[in-house]
Formats: C-alpha cells, structure tokens, sequence
C-alpha cells in the first residue's frame, strides 16, 4: 500500500480494498504515518464518504490496534454510548440500575469539552473517586460489583486517539462514518456484547436535526451487525437541557436523587427506557414493558443505588463526604409570570461553561462546583421575579455578569405548552 496512492484513491472517490484499510490504520497506530498524510485522506473521507463496508473495516481496524478486552462472566454484558449534550448525566444511574437487573456494566467514559459534559468530570467531583484504573481492576470490579465507570486505557483503541486528534484540527468531525468509527472502535474494544446509542438532537447537541442523528444511529446499527454485536439506538431530544442541574457535582447531586427513587422526571424515565432496552437485548426480560416496570422498581426499592454505592466505594469514593460545593449562589428571577415553553440548551451549555464548569481545551481545568442548578423545565408554571434557576459560581462578579445571558435561554408563554417529547424514535438491529 502505498500512502498516495491510497489517498488519491479516495480523493476520487474510491472504495478502498480492505487489506488496504487495515494496513493504513497500522501505519497510523504504529506513527509510520505522518500526520500530513493522514491529514490529507481525513479530508478525502470527510468530502467522498466511505461505505458501509469501509466504515466496518475501519473500525474493526481501530478497535484491533490495540487491547481487545473479552469478560467471562456469568451475567450479559451491556454498555450504552451517549452523543452528548446539556445536563446528560444518564450514565451515572443508568450502569448501576442495568446491573440490578442482573447485567455486567464495563462502561468506559470520557471528558467534557465545550457545552458536552464529561461523566469522568461528574463521577470526579465525588471525593476519592478513581476513574484512572488499570485493566485487572476494571475487570475485577466489573465482576464483583456489575459495573464500573473508568477514562480510556492507553491500550484500548489507541489509533482512535491519534484519528480523533487530526480530526479535530482539520475540520473533518463532523463526518458520520467518521464519528461512527470513533465510537464503536473503542465501544467494541472494551468487549460488551450489548450496545445502546443514545443519538441525541438540537440546539444542545452535536447532531443539530433529527435527521442527520438518525442517519448517524443507523451509521452505529448497521457497523455493529457486520462486526456482531447486537445495536440499539435512541434518537432523543437535546434541544432543552436534561435535568434540572447542568454543572459536575450538581449532576451527581441529581443522579443520587434519582437513584434514591426521586429525581426529574426526563432524567428518571430516560435512565428507565436506555436499561429497559439494555436488559431486553440481553434477553433478561421477555419484553420490553416488563424491563421497564424492573428497572423502576430498582430505582424505587434502592438496589440501583447500593450498586452506585459499592461501585464507588471499590473505586476508592465515598458518599459520605460532602460534594464540592459553590460559595456564590445567585437566583436568575422570572422577568414574568406564565409556564415555562422552551429552554434553550445551547445557551445554558454556554453560561455553564463560562460559570467554570467546563472546558474550552481539553487541558483546562474545570471548576467542579460551578453550574446552573434548579432550573426549570417546560410545562413548569412562574411568577414575576420566580427564580428560572441558580448561577453556582466561584464569585458573585461572575455569577451576576451571566444573568441576562441566562434569561436569553427561556421563553414564557401564556398558555400550557405540550409536553416534551423526550425520545423521537428507536431503532433496533
């Protein structure tokens, strides 16, 4: 294979021999590619396309370019992956509930960047939480407790890692077969034979329209059938925020609510919905309104939450010590009275990010306190000066330069908007 041929093979439009695509990956992983070439047949991809099959190899490629981990273990094992969005902190009840429903959970997660929180940000704001494990440790806690919530290994996928990076200086991200590689060669690497996506769309979101998620759902669905694992796909609304808190250590304040049997109701039926179908592929339930009424109940009789608890303990947290907590906490108030029709989720990501909460580059460090915490959601009811939310922030300046901002994001209406349609469609491989 030789690299200019390979990439002008794509530059006009080509499919690529299979052997061909392996051995390009390998050039990639091993650094005997340099990044100019690399570079230059990102581009080729992003504007041609690769077929089904080339988005398969590729990924099987990856995914192969380093540790492949295989579990025997006694239970099914099942992970979901999440676009990302505003206030998504879904994975932190949803392993423990998936393994009180008797399924293993070896879920690897990673940071936040730009308006996309990070669940190792959320699950780091709990003090002595370790996300940083080795594999034997993984595995270990995986099997004695059911799940385990770790950032990538250096040795999962590592040709992703080099890929994502030249994608993300070249403007060729938001290209589906692209991203579909990028998450299930790492999906596939850490071995769970059950996946869900959760694809999400809007304002909030990486996937602007409904239309281009689910043309990226059935990029993931169709790439799991050819390389045998069995795909499910929620396309669901980032268009609001998920919640009512956006911020690290006030989502894992929201998720331990929802996990004690409370919590919001998106965050709650969500969560239901994503280990419901989970617990279906996996054939633990025979369909999928007794999965639901089960996981439920492990939210409501707390064996989902003596699994968070064992989890954080064996990855070296407590629950008992208080979360990080913001010193400033300055009300948003309502400018008048009505039901609440819209939030805006690009605009909350936005103030949270310049509250502290997040990053801009991926070496920034988030302040894990700081957020927007008992916002409002649509169909809520306001009145004249009604706090919409809370800014938690490090000082009142910062706080308080953010409110008109923050007002921005809601629209009021007189009358009872309809209720939120929270998932828009489910596709099943």
């Amino acid at each position: 294979m030789v690299p200019q041929w390979f990439i002008e093979e794509k530059r006009d439009g080509r499919e690529h021999a299979e052997a061909d695509l392996r051995a390009w990956v390998r050039g990639i992983a091993d650094g005997s590619l340099p990044d100019y070439q690399i570079a230059a047949w990102l581009m080729a991809a992003y504007l041609n396309g690769l077929s089904e099959a080339e988005t398969a190899t590729l990924t099987d490629a990856m995914m192969r370019s380093g540790e492949c981990l295989a579990w025997d273990l006694p239970a099914p094992t099942a992970d979901k992956h999440s676009t990302g969005g505003v206030g998504d902190k879904i994975s932190l009840p949803l392993a423990p509930v998936c393994a009180a429903l008797g399924l293993a959970v070896p879920m690897i997660s990673g940071r936040g960047l730009g308006l996309t929180g990070g669940t190792l940000d959320k699950l780091e704001s709990i003090p002595g939480f370790n996300v940083r494990l080795s594999v034997a440790d993984f595995r270990r806690i995986v099997a004695d407790v059911g799940c385990c919530l770790i950032g990538q290994t250096d040795t999962l996928a590592p040709a992703d890692r080099r890929l994502y990076a030249l994608r993300d200086v070249t403007g060729t991200v938001p290209s589906i077969p692209l991203i579909t590689a990028s998450i299930m060669s790492k999906k596939l690497a850490e071995g769970a034979q059950h996946l869900l996506f959760d694809v999400k769309f809007g304002s909030g979101a990486f996937m602007r329209t409904r239309a281009d998620a689910h043309r990226l759902a059935e990029s993931l669905i169709a790439t799991g059938r050819r390389l045998g694992r069995r795909c499910r796909a929620l396309i669901t609304d980032m268009d609001q925020p998920l919640g009512r808190a956006v911020g690290n250590a006030l989502e894992v304040r929201e998720a331990l609510e929802t996990l004690s049997g409370r919590g919001p109701w998106d965050i709650r039926a969500l969560t239901i919905e994503e280990a419901a179908h989970l617990a279906l592929s996996a054939g633990r339930f025979a369909d999928l309104p007794l999965a639901r009424r089960a996981a439920a109940k492990a939210l409501a009789d707390g064996s989902a939450l003596r699994r968070f608890r064992a989890m954080v303990a064996a990855q070296g947290g407590t629950l008992d010590a208080p979360l990080p907590t913001a010193e400033i906490r300055v009300p948003v108030p309502a400018p008048r009275g009505g039901f609440i029709e819209h939030v805006n989720a690009e605009t909350i990501g936005r103030v949270a990010l310049e509250l502290g909460a997040g990053r801009v580059k991926v070496t920034d460090t988030p302040n894990l306190a700081a957020g927007l915490d008992a916002l409002l959601q649509q169909g809520d009811v306001v009145t004249p000066g009604q706090p919409l939310c809370f800014l938690c922030a490090d000082t009142e300046r910062r706080a308080e330069s953010l409110v008109e901002q923050t007002l921005a994001a809601f629209t009021i209406t007189d009358s009872q908007p309809p209720e939120r349609e929270l998932i828009a469609e489910t596709l099943i491989g």
